[in-house]
């Protein structure tokens, strides 16, 4: 098999893995630009994607790779306490360090010196995370009513956050409500 090919790297407000949400579409309001990498900077590979609403990313975490995995992991949704195998959770210390997000797409923007532009919204990925590869999001296949949750059935619970009023005035007003959202998901190990 060949190696996989970095096609692009997201930006975003998450320069470490702290704070970032344990899964896409918890905090809607972050947002990112995905950057192609130069070779992929052809307008011709994303033509048609603006009629789709929402993308599927094929990511690593760059940040987990180790040279040896665990069979069992401690997901965070169960306090840390129990163990369940690997291939059951979206831990990030998998084999192949692989992730998948659905994001929505806001736009495509065309830049005169980065080629194809990607804007997304509700991504759960830290700022530089290297993307494999991007495929539209198609509701009548990607979409499982009814499909089983295992431990993870339902959203995690959220925090309320009370920011005092002098320091919320230190963050742009664009970006109070991902703040907020970012901190409801209780980001702490």
């Amino acid at each position: 098999m060949d190696a996989l090919q970095v096609i692009a790297r997201i930006h975003t407000e998450l320069p470490e893995k702290f704070g970032v949400p344990r899964q896409s579409g918890l905090v809607p309001q972050l947002r990112g630009r995905i950057v192609f990498e130069p070779a992929y900077r052809n307008p011709d590979a994303v033509r048609g994607l603006e009629d789709f609403s929402h993308l599927w990313l094929i990511w690593q975490f760059s940040e987990a790779v180790r040279q040896d995995w665990s069979p069992t992991v401690r997901p965070p949704r169960l306090g840390g306490n129990r163990r369940m195998g690997v291939f059951a959770t979206r831990s990030p210390f998998r084999p192949n360090h692989l992730g998948l997000s659905s994001v929505r797409l806001e736009r495509v923007e065309q830049s005169e010196a980065l080629g194809p532009v990607l804007h997304v919204c509700g991504a759960d990925l830290m700022d530089g995370t290297p993307i494999f590869d991007i495929k539209p999001y198609v509701p009548y296949a990607d979409s499982r009513p009814g499909a089983r949750a295992g431990f993870a059935a339902g959203a995690p619970g959220g925090l309320a956050v009370d920011i005092p009023p002098e320091l919320l005035a230190r963050v742009p007003e664009e970006k109070r409500e991902a703040l907020r959202g970012v901190l409801a998901q209780d980001p702490r190990p």
